[in-house]
């Protein structure tokens, strides 16, 4: 990949269309002189039009009741943070300071640094990462995990000879003799992988709390040795600490190839207790939810450990992959299945971060795309439970092939993260009604279900470079075909709620069918059938862009917001 020469750049181009490098390039001159009357358009957007999609938003908490101690380890995390973005900046795209200084010398080049700053790279996350400036190709599937050329059929017939390449802490590379080998994360980015260990070893005597101190010590072991699981199960032992970190190769979404290849995230938490002390009983229900899977007893006979934690956290920093493109509001982890199966998940709720989006977006879409009749059923309290038992739901359903051939992620490889989140978000349904219904949930069900299909329409606009907006979409197709939602003739959406809770269990039912099949082929038919922006759907996605509505949020974060 290189960047189109400057001299070209500086040609003026009366709305022509030129491709370079993969890139549909125009240059608008409207013979004025405002700053952006002679602005590069790349792929259909100016750059300020890609800005636009992202509203920013101080990423701020209540940190007075911290000690002197505590608020020193808030400092050491969140510089363990900066380090693990540098990792995923070279994950994502490769050296960040030479694109940066190429960025800089195209008109606005300002404004293509913050937005390159946004998505770790040229790529547009919320429009299928796209290129959004000129002179580059499509960003490979595999990222900077695997050689750009790669294919699957290379891939799979040398992991037989050598199981390490298949790891999620290695990076895939060739040798001179063109044979692939495996380089462990703790070398190829021992750097930032030991500065991170240091500070987390340097925070770890100060935290006053003795599980929270071995925790910080175990992740430190783990970032030099790639062997996490010792800190993961150390992570599940936490539960009455005010502080938390999670930090390391975490999530394998970046990996659109296989989704093999762990990405590069930190985020700083701080326990809201309030909050958390109303979650707390949903988790020992979760053995007596899974039994009750509207699914064959094959698909349901994994066990389902009762001491998740359920907590509310405010977020003092993203770092990395959780920091690229849209916005992560809630965590469900470790993703490691022996863990899961051992001591179940931990789901943390991001409240701070939720509370943004919800009046941010949320609301607004609401306004535009909800029946009337039915906005007033999109409220904070459904939003923040249905994120919540979205989390839950992860630990339900099937983890492991019912063929023996090996866990559900390894079957479904590219395919796994996106029906994973669909199978999380239809799950979530089933146990808001499911609790209702035992009286173990007070809540109004027409303001989960109207607050739920407003947010299909938040998250669709991710763009299918995203697994939660894959998810969506599959999703809010199915619901349309059978009932769910209908469209009105104001060109506003009604939620059936007679229907919704049926039309779920069905594709609950036929997404868990196709986790424990390993059903591959199948995945990719139904995302095939349903996967679609349709062309009615496209303008009324349209119609929030034009009325200003932002897709997602970029954080004013770091010490200096947090006033330490």
């Amino acid at each position: 990949m290189k960047l189109l020469p400057t001299l070209l750049l500086g040609a003026t181009l009366l709305l022509a269309t030129v491709l370079f490098g993969g890139c549909q390039v125009e240059r608008t001159d409207s013979g004025d002189s405002t700053p952006d009357s002679d602005a590069l358009v790349v792929n259909g957007m100016t750059i300020d039009e890609r800005l636009a999609q992202y509203t920013p938003v101080r990423l701020t908490a209540d940190l007075d009741h911290l000690t002197d101690n505590q608020r020193e380890v808030v400092r050491l995390l969140i510089q363990a943070g900066e380090a693990m973005d540098e990792v995923f900046w070279q994950q994502a795209y490769g050296d960040r300071d030479a694109l940066m200084a190429a960025l800089d010398t195209l008109p606005q080049g300002e404004a293509f640094k913050r937005f390159a700053a946004i998505n770790y790279g040229p790529y547009d996350r919320l429009n299928g990462n796209e290129a959004f400036a000129p002179g580059f190709d499509a960003k490979p599937a595999g990222a900077q995990f695997y050689p750009a050329d790669l294919t699957t059929a290379q891939f799979d017939a040398a992991v037989g000879e050598n199981p390490a390449l298949a790891s999620l802490y290695t990076l895939v590379r060739r040798a001179d003799d063109g044979t692939l080998t495996a380089v462990p994360y703790h070398e190829a980015f021992a750097d930032a992988h030991a500065r991170a260990a240091d500070l987390l070893a340097e925070a770890a005597p100060l935290a006053e709390n003795e599980g929270f101190q071995r925790y910080l010590t175990l992740r430190a072991q783990a970032l030099r040795t790639d062997d996490y699981q010792p800190s993961d199960l150390a992570w599940m032992d936490l539960a009455d600490n005010d502080l938390d970190v999670v930090i390391g190769p975490i999530e394998t979404y970046e990996d659109q190839l296989n989704g093999f290849k762990a990405a590069h995230s930190a985020y700083v938490l701080l326990k809201d207790r309030a909050w958390s002390a109303r979650l707390a009983r949903y988790a020992e229900l979760l053995p007596g939810l899974q039994e009750g899977l509207p699914v064959p007893d094959a698909y349901k006979q994994d066990p389902v450990g009762s001491d998740a934690d359920l907590g509310a956290y405010d977020v003092l920093y993203y770092a990395g992959d959780s920091n690229a493109g849209s916005k992560t509001i809630a965590i469900n982890l470790p993703n490691d299945e022996e863990v899961q199966q051992q001591k179940g998940s931990r789901r943390l709720q991001l409240k701070n971060a939720m509370r943004a989006k919800f009046d941010e977006i949320l609301v607004p879409i609401a306004g535009e795309l909800i029946d009337a009749e039915q906005r007033a059923n999109v409220t904070f309290d459904a939003f923040f439970a249905n994120t919540m038992f979205h989390e839950v739901a992860h630990g339900l359903g099937i983890k492991n092939t019912l063929d023996g051939a090996g866990t559900v992620r390894e079957s479904l490889r590219d395919q796994a993260s996106a029906l994973e989140e669909g199978k999380a978000d239809v799950l979530g349904l089933y146990m808001i009604t499911q609790l209702a219904a035992q009286g173990e949930y007070d809540t109004v069900l027409e303001e989960n279900f109207t607050t739920f299909v407003a947010s299909v329409f938040r998250s669709i606009r991710f763009g299918s470079a995203s697994a939660h907006g894959r998810a969506n979409l599959l999703r809010f197709n199915y619901f349309v075909e059978n009932g769910a939602i209908e469209r009105q003739d104001d060109g506003t959406y009604r939620v059936d709620y007679d229907a919704i809770t049926d039309v779920s269990n069905a594709l609950s039912e036929r997404i868990l069918t196709f986790q424990g099949d390993g059903d591959y082929e199948g995945v990719v038919s139904f995302v095939e059938e349903y996967g679609q922006v349709g062309d009615q759907l496209q303008a009324d996605l349209d119609r929030l862009s034009a009325v200003g509505i932002p897709v997602d949020v970029t954080f004013e974060q770091g010490p200096s917001v947090l006033g330490l």
